[in-house]
């Protein structure tokens, strides 16, 4: 069989539009699920047991493991799943692809769902042109989820047709009698195999074909099964590569869960393969030669699974302290996690409250770090620092609107609760303080997109524009600073908001100044119009965000207010 350059231009290709899908289908997850989801899928993976039978039951539904899994990556990357989630999932996917391997046994064929890509399409197509936003969120989703079974049924039928040509494979048969290290050898073999076919199912066809011509015998057939499983994670992985660092701990996750299983049973392979020879030999009485192979095979692969999710599934959170070691949290990937709320509420309303003030505590505390990568942006020259760090921006403006919704949605939720007329007030300035700040976040992104505009247009301000929009800068960082002051709400411990309304007043007199200076100085041809609409632009979202300001400050005082009555 020849493969040429032009059909490895095509397995590229068919790569390229799988991350595209992958892609795709992430971001309509995020803009469209955004809480429901979460919740459901939550609800489906409140604990281990939960989480493993859910990956079983979908894995089971649309037989593919890969496909399972790739989904998790992206529920992981566009915040829907925790990594211990996934984790349980992607172990129940370990077994649910073992269905697989029994109707290719059984029937020799297996539901191709890339067939339903293109009609999804037709679905997808009308809603990604809504004018509704959920709609086209939908359609978003639909169009990427396309896409990635296109790319994975275009990556299958573009790799090298091995599973067609079975002679390409016939050498194997001088490395039989090799003892243990044959086996090691045939768990590569079967690593590299599905690696490039890019799916467990067609390499476990292509063990199946081995068998049956008897090529090979049972258990080194079992030892590519084994390295089958180590091959599947490359789908995952390939997935995460586009995704952040949750997505790609999460591929980790399910390349080290089947790594190490690869290892123990190794240790025990003789006695495993022989028991599960004895089971299908004399439980399920199979005397045929070429079909025994095949059950055996997929019995293996059945109790392989089902054995290493109940010997790891007591190993979670080590796995995932394990991944999170090895793939270390940047500062630029920051996920969007509430540290406080995540549990629910506590059993009482007012311990409620009190999680609830300390995630407001660090939604302020992010605005102001996100004010403090504008300043930075304002100065950065290289064109790949610049992009780097307004994608930031506009990722923890994302982050902000997340934490209004979420922080929100709580203090709702304990409002409903038997509370006092005084902590009903303290709940009604909370989401007062959680507005405000989510303003402060969105001047923030204003502030950002002016800056890149400017830079886009060429112009560069002048000496004493950057020294103006300096001292407003830091006007508006001081204000921030003792907004978190206040926020902080630390009991007994008198904070002065005079302070902060002195740093508002100061802001408003240095905006008033420099508006007027600012029409002088384009009248007398100091710089021309448009610079001067971008210098305004950016004083004048310093002194909207200095108000949002004083409005959490005043939220704040009113909270420490209905403490003290």
């Amino acid at each position: 069989m020849e493969y040429s350059f032009y059909d490895f231009l095509k397995l590229l290709g068919s790569l390229a539009l799988f991350l595209y899908g992958m892609k795709i289908m992430s971001e309509g997850l995020q803009k469209f699920a955004g809480d429901r989801l979460r919740k459901i899928l939550t609800a489906m993976t409140t604990n281990r047991v939960t989480g493993v039978l859910t990956g079983v039951l979908i894995t089971a539904l649309i037989q593919s493991s890969s496909a399972t899994t790739v989904m998790v990556v992206s529920f992981v990357n566009a915040g829907l799943l925790t990594l211990s989630q996934s984790i349980g999932v992607i172990m129940g996917a370990n077994i649910g692809t073992t269905v697989t391997a029994w109707i290719i046994s059984a029937l020799g064929f297996k539901v191709d769902i890339a067939a339903f890509a293109l009609p999804l399409l037709a679905f997808g197509i009308p809603l990604m042109f809504s004018q509704k936003s959920a709609r086209k969120s939908i359609g978003e989703f639909i169009f990427g989820f396309s896409f990635l079974f296109m790319g994975l049924s275009l990556l299958q039928s573009n790799a090298p047709d091995l599973s067609h040509n079975p002679d390409m494979l016939a050498f194997v048969q001088d490395y039989t009698d090799m003892g243990y290290l044959s086996i090691l050898l045939f768990v590569l073999i079967g690593t590299v195999l599905t690696m490039i076919v890019q799916a467990s199912a067609a390499t476990m066809a292509i063990t199946l074909i081995m068998c049956a011509n008897g090529w090979i015998s049972f258990e080194l057939g079992a030892a590519l099964v084994l390295g089958e499983n180590i091959g599947t994670t490359i789908t995952a992985n390939l997935a995460a590569l586009t995704a952040n660092t949750q997505a790609r701990r999460a591929a980790l996750a399910h390349l080290a869960f089947n790594v190490f299983g690869v290892i123990w049973v190794l240790c025990l392979f003789v006695p495993f393969t022989q028991g599960v020879s004895w089971f299908v030999e004399n439980v399920m009485g199979t005397n045929d030669p070429a079909v025994a192979v095949s059950f055996k095979l997929s019995a293996f692969h059945t109790c392989f699974n089902i054995c290493n999710v109940l010997i790891l599934i007591w190993f979670v959170k080590f796995i995932e302290r394990t991944v999170c070691a090895i793939i270390p949290q940047k500062e630029q990937d920051e996920e969007y996690r509430l540290r406080f709320i995540t549990g629910g509420m506590l059993s009482t309303a007012e311990l409620s409250i009190l999680q609830a003030s300390k995630e407001i505590h660090l939604f302020a505390e992010r605005t102001h770090r996100m004010f403090g990568m504008v300043r930075d942006l304002l100065h950065t020259d290289k064109d790949d620092d610049f992009n780097k760090l307004f994608s930031r921006i506009e990722k923890y403006e994302n982050i902000s609107d997340s934490m209004e919704l979420e922080i929100a949605n709580y203090l709702n939720q304990v409002s409903e609760g038997r509370l006092s007329s005084e902590s009903k007030l303290q709940i009604r300035a909370m989401l007062r303080e959680v507005t405000e700040i989510e303003s402060i976040g969105d001047s923030c992104y204003n502030l950002a997109r002016t800056i890149n505009r400017k830079r886009q247009a060429n112009l560069e301000f002048t000496e004493k524009q950057y020294e103006h929009i300096h001292f407003m800068m830091k006007l508006t960082d001081d204000a921030l600073g003792q907004m978190i002051v206040v926020v902080e709400r630390t009991e007994h411990q008198g904070i002065d908001v005079n302070k902060s309304f002195n740093l508002e007043n100061e802001i408003n007199n240095y905006r008033n100044q420099l508006k007027n200076q600012n029409i002088l100085d384009v009248n007398n041809k100091e710089y021309d119009y448009q610079m001067g609409v971008y210098y305004m632009d950016i004083i004048a979202e310093c002194e909207k965000l200095g108000d949002y300001v004083v409005n959490v400050v005043e939220a704040s005082s009113d909270i420490k207010e209905k403490k003290a009555s």
